[in-house]
């Protein structure tokens, strides 16, 4: 699945979208072209209520690594 680079009004990065988000950001006007590769948008307004999604992973205690 590919994602497309997002950054709010200020030039902060944001979580990545799905293509389709981003396109459907670009058609409603909310969002210009930034930079076309890395593909990346960049809203036109800033966020008021931004919500930040957090990436965690979860280690099984007990698995053993092997490498060849």
């Amino acid at each position: 699945m590919t994602k497309v680079l997002i950054l709010d009004a200020n030039q902060e990065p944001l979580y990545p979208v799905r293509i389709s988000h981003a396109r459907l950001l670009l058609s409603q006007g909310k969002a210009t072209v930034f930079q076309r590769y890395p593909f990346t948008i960049i809203l036109k307004e800033s966020l008021s209520n931004l919500k930040i999604e957090q990436l965690g992973f979860k280690i099984h205690p007990n698995i053993k690594i092997t490498r060849n």
